[in-house]
């Protein structure tokens, strides 16, 4: 079984109002709703674990009501690895073959997107998704200019990340026992960490992840577009 892990514990009020941003509407309905759509009617995802804050439970229930292959939902921690963590411990005992991580606030995750993670999977333990930089990046120091970075092999990364389950869940039990000062910033750090090699698959602009008014804006208009 191949099992989808969202993480919707997050508290980003960024986007103004009383509601976490996963929760804010979106085309009528929750952003954490479409999210999950998006992995559950994918045929070779056979479950999806959600994790919430505890304080969301009520919000959670409305945005989930009624969708399919969703596990009991689980508390996440205090930060995004915690929660991850948390959430391969709450799937271990279904002994999936592989978990896709996925951040609560991308919608927009392809079904050919998902099937290029997984097939990935069969060739090597990590995967994930993103897309190579086009901007020329700058370094700035004090507000100015010091010097031009090479943006050759840099790529930004995306979720889903995907691992063959048994190693990701040994990656994040050895980041947590052996480096609880390290932040790591995603799933594919606590892997590279661990010795995995991670693979890129290249992934789409459309799967943003939505911060920003304009980035929930630029959600509405592609899904009216539809």
């Amino acid at each position: 079984m191949n099992i989808g892990l969202i993480v919707a514990a997050g508290r980003g009020y960024r986007l103004g109002g009383p509601l976490p941003k996963q929760y804010l509407p979106l085309a009528g309905r929750p952003v954490l709703r479409h999210t999950i759509a998006a992995l559950t009617r994918h045929p070779a995802i056979g479950a999806v674990q959600v994790l919430i804050h505890p304080d969301d439970q009520a919000l959670y229930a409305e945005a989930a009501a009624g969708l399919e292959k969703l596990l009991p939902v689980r508390f996440g921690g205090a930060e995004r690895q915690d929660s991850v963590r948390l959430g391969l411990e709450a799937i271990a005992a279904l002994q999936p073959q592989a978990v896709l991580i996925h951040d609560a606030v991308r919608p927009f995750i392809a079904p050919e997107t998902i099937s290029a993670v997984l097939a990935a999977l069969a060739r090597g333990p990590a995967a994930i998704v993103g897309v190579p930089l086009a901007d020329t990046l700058k370094r700035v120091e004090n507000g100015a200019v010091t010097g031009t970075v090479s943006r050759a092999g840099l790529w930004r990364a995306q979720t889903p990340q995907g691992f063959r389950f048994a190693e990701i869940l040994r990656a994040h039990r050895h980041a947590a026992a052996s480096a609880p000062a390290i932040q790591f910033t995603d799933d594919a750090m606590v892997a590279e960490h661990a010795g995995l090699r991670v693979e890129m698959v290249a992934g789409s602009e459309d799967n943003f992840k939505i911060t920003t008014a304009a980035d929930l804006a630029r959600a509405e208009a592609m899904l009216l577009q539809d």
